[in-house]
């Protein structure tokens, strides 16, 4: 049996870190449901601006400039097209798991991060648009997205809270989740608005990979998630999670994100290997989700308890690593980057339609 279904038969779901036109007509993406157990898909703007820069949108792009389409409404109605037959190939699974698996992301515009009632406005546009169930919406979780994610979720969207780097910005991103459905509840309306949380996780160890001793080498993203999952374990287990459950909420699921090993040195798979969990989602790159298919080795279950994660923070901290101040750099420069990349993706889409017409 290979690694990537043994991974689902413990409970985790294996995500797609990407998407292209390319990978839907080439029947790629169908193929890593059927045969490497994969659930779902994520994307970002980073992801389509390779994908468009490639070539393969041209004709799309081309036909909707000549249709008076431009920047951001072009942008979303190509991502949209592809979310849409992503969306309808992973429909069998949303059925089956009613609706806990099976799903696809679109990011809303980072530009919109400090507009909390423009994100709502648009993460309800986008999602009616795409018409599909099984889509979420990425809203940052960051202090200004935090209040778009209570809004959206009490007006019935979906949400992927994206950005997310420790336990304290995961405990931020669910208590505004749970905040938005305790809403719903008091309203009367229906509080099963499925969401994820998702936790970036290579980019601490790339953060100190200069400044830590050999022996700490790649070893903080992984203490991280130990701590995340801690507290996500005690969140399901509180007493506020089982009342809300008891109303018919469905408890928001923790998503490793960013788990494409960036030390050459390193194992290839080693954010996968170390991050089995159920009740958790593990989003991947394609080149990654390929080696663990190949050579992969499903590590033990992570710890309810968080483990040695005290032990290893505390070494990291007496290796001069102010890992909370390191937490709130990474999302804000996080943060800096998707409005850099949303920057980048409208100016390719504004050449490309311009030569292209």
């Amino acid at each position: 049996m290979k690694a990537t279904e043994i991974l689902h038969e413990r409970g985790q779901s294996l995500w797609l870190d990407n998407i292209t036109r390319a990978m839907l007509d080439s029947g790629t993406i169908q193929h890593y449901i059927d045969a490497y157990s994969v659930t779902g898909l994520t994307s970002n703007p980073s992801i389509f601006d390779k994908a468009i820069g490639s070539g393969g949108y041209d004709e799309s792009i081309a036909t909707k400039a000549r249709a008076g389409l431009s920047g951001e409404d072009l942008f979303f109605d190509l991502a949209i097209e592809d979310l849409r037959r992503a969306a309808d190939a992973f429909l069998g699974v949303h059925e089956r798991t009613d609706g806990v698996d099976g799903w696809v992301s679109l990011e809303v515009s980072p530009l919109l991060v400090h507009d909390t009632e423009r994100t709502v406005e648009v993460a309800k546009a986008l999602h009616a648009k795409a018409g599909r169930p099984n889509l979420f919406i990425k809203i940052p979780g960051t202090p200004e997205g935090l209040p778009a994610i209570t809004e959206s979720i009490f007006a019935g969207v979906p949400i992927n809270v994206t950005l997310l780097f420790s336990a304290d910005q995961y405990l931020a991103a669910a208590d505004a989740y749970l905040r938005g459905v305790e809403r719903r509840i008091a309203a009367g309306l229906d509080p099963a608005v499925p969401s994820v949380a998702s936790v970036f996780l290579s980019r601490w160890d790339v953060a100190v990979a200069k400044q830590v001793p050999a022996e700490l080498t790649d070893r903080l993203g992984l203490a991280i998630a130990q701590a995340t999952y801690r507290a996500y374990r005690q969140l399901l287990n509180s007493d506020r999670a089982l009342r809300l459950e008891n109303e018919g909420v469905r408890m928001q699921r923790l998503l490793w994100a960013s788990t494409g090993t960036k030390n050459p040195d390193a194992l290839d798979t080693l954010y996968v290997h170390g991050l089995t969990a159920p009740f958790t989602i593990n989003t991947i790159p394609d080149k990654t989700l390929e080696a663990f298919y190949d050579h992969g080795e499903v590590g033990e279950a992570m710890p309810a308890d968080g483990g040695d994660c005290d032990e290893v923070l505390a070494k990291f901290e007496a290796a001069g690593v102010d890992v909370a101040a390191l937490a709130t750099k990474l999302q804000a420069d996080g943060a800096t980057a998707f409005v850099d990349s949303w920057h980048e993706l409208l100016e390719r889409i504004s050449e490309q339609s311009s030569s292209l017409t």
